[in-house]
């Protein structure tokens, strides 16, 4: 008698996924920032067993220009199998990439050859913006319902952004997520507790603040988010708004605890206006309420103003701008991306409110321009940026490129692209894979990076 069975990469709980096989191929969204050429998705051979180990050998085109693609993601994940959601026999299959200069949503098939994703789907700007009310998809995760996806504008490219859903079957967008929005006008990114029922989102700002570089002046005002808001998932309403205080700008990376039973979670925020550090923040419960906690502070370090591009000089030092965090499934080792110095960090965060510095590499950065050891010149430029982490919590995935307008801000002479792997301790450090270094080639830049079969921000999870 044939049965349905769920996807063999969905998983009921954390535990399980960490014993999943690891992965082999990794899909890496990569950009142009002249935006004259199309962007694409490349294909990363990640299997250390295979001739191919290290290369991209693989490179889905898109059919437009200036796209700037960002943080694509599954249209089903491990949420499936969680017992309020009515889809358990969807497929890992499809890859929803969103452009976030180009307001298009591309969905590319991995089935029929998961080294060449064809694309079976294009959404244009003008139907998401009627469908849902929104512009500039940023992020996308797959949850119980659905395809969800953070949003930075309206349709005239202001406030308010949020979350749209999509059908994860027909990727027809469905509409707003929200049904009361409360105080919430920013946004950036959005993922959950689903053992909690609840929704957390945080900010960066409106597209005019960023689509062609930071404003000094909105920068320095406080004008970018500084808040995290908390909201009903089940009736889709805000319910609590946290200020980190107008100092925090830029709270950008939000990962809540695998396990379902754990209510706190991480996020970063990129700069402080007093003294040029980045931040790592605990949100958890206390008592009926959600509260944060600032666990980690990263300094900046001073610099001679000659090494330094102009929108630093006159503060004579770099700043980490950690821009990405990621969080190992077994909820032990938080992984935190300091794009300006360099360096790479992980953290003990058994006792997540006293987090312990177990592990630095350091490699790029604004003045250090570190190096590796499979590199071919003798410096790099930019810094470690998006993070990802293979499921069994042993590989570290990452790449250089922030976002366009931004990139030239800090890097002025350009960043050329490259990817790089960790090889992570079981009690905790890490070092560089010296057979791994990408670098990329000319005229695109890596971005995020997704694992084939689910990584460690891909999943939620509703058993422990």
């Amino acid at each position: 008698m044939a049965i349905w069975t769920p996807d063999p990469s969905f998983y009921p709980s954390p535990r399980m996924a960490m014993k999943a096989a690891p992965e082999t191929l990794a899909y890496v969204a990569a950009f142009d920032p002249d935006r004259k050429t199309p962007d694409a998705i490349a294909v990363v051979d990640v299997d250390p067993k295979s001739k191919s180990y290290s290369t991209i050998i693989g490179s889905t085109a898109m059919p437009n220009a200036g796209d700037e693609l960002h943080h694509f993601g599954w249209n089903a994940c491990s949420s499936c199998l969680c017992p309020n959601a009515p889809h358990a026999h969807a497929e890992r299959r499809y890859l929803v990439v969103p452009g976030l200069r180009s307001s298009r949503i591309h969905i590319l098939d991995t089935k029929p050859d998961p080294r060449n994703p064809r694309i079976v789907k294009v959404l244009e700007p003008k139907e998401i913006a009627e469908k849902t009310g929104y512009t500039r998809p940023h992020t996308t995760h797959c949850g119980p319902g659905g395809i969800y996806v953070s949003a930075l504008g309206n349709p005239d490219g202001k406030a308010p952004g949020g979350i749209f859903l999509m059908d994860h079957e027909s990727f027809e967008p469905l509409g707003r997520w929200e049904v009361d929005r409360g105080p919430q006008r920013l946004g950036y990114d959005g993922w959950w507790h689903l053992g909690y029922d609840t929704m957390v989102t945080s900010e960066w700002g409106t597209p005019d603040t960023f689509e062609n570089g930071l404003v000094p002046e909105v920068l320095l005002g406080s004008g970018y988010g500084h808040r995290l808001h908390f909201w009903d998932f089940t009736r889709r309403t805000h319910m609590q708004e946290i200020d980190l205080g107008a100092e925090y700008q830029l709270i950008f990376e939000l990962r809540p605890a695998h396990d379902p039973t754990k209510a706190y979670g991480f996020v970063n925020s990129v700069i402080s206006l007093k003294d040029l550090s980045s931040s790592i923040w605990m949100w958890h419960r206390d008592g009926d309420k959600w509260a944060v906690k600032r666990i980690i502070d990263i300094p900046a370090e001073p610099a001679d103003p000659d090494l330094l591009p102009p929108v630093l000089k006159g503060f004579k030092a770099v700043p980490p701008l950690v821009t990405d965090i990621n969080l190992s499934m077994d909820d032990r080792f938080l992984y935190v991306a300091c794009w300006g110095t360099g360096d790479m960090q992980q953290y003990d965060v058994s006792d997540p409110s006293e987090p312990k510095l177990t592990g630095k590499v350091r490699i790029g950065g604004i003045v250090s321009r570190a190096t590796h050891a499979g590199a071919k010149n003798g410096a790099l430029n930019g810094g470690p940026q998006m993070v990802e982490v293979s499921r069994d919590g042993r590989r570290v995935y990452f790449t250089n490129s922030l976002y366009g307008a931004v990139d030239s801000q800090f890097y002025p002479d350009g960043i050329d692209g490259w990817m790089v792997k960790l090889d992570v301790k079981p009690q905790g450090g890490v070092a560089f894979d010296p057979k791994f270094f990408i670098q990329w080639p000319m005229g695109h830049r890596p971005h995020q990076v997704r694992l084939d079969g689910g990584d460690c921000s891909s999943d939620s999870y509703c058993y422990p």
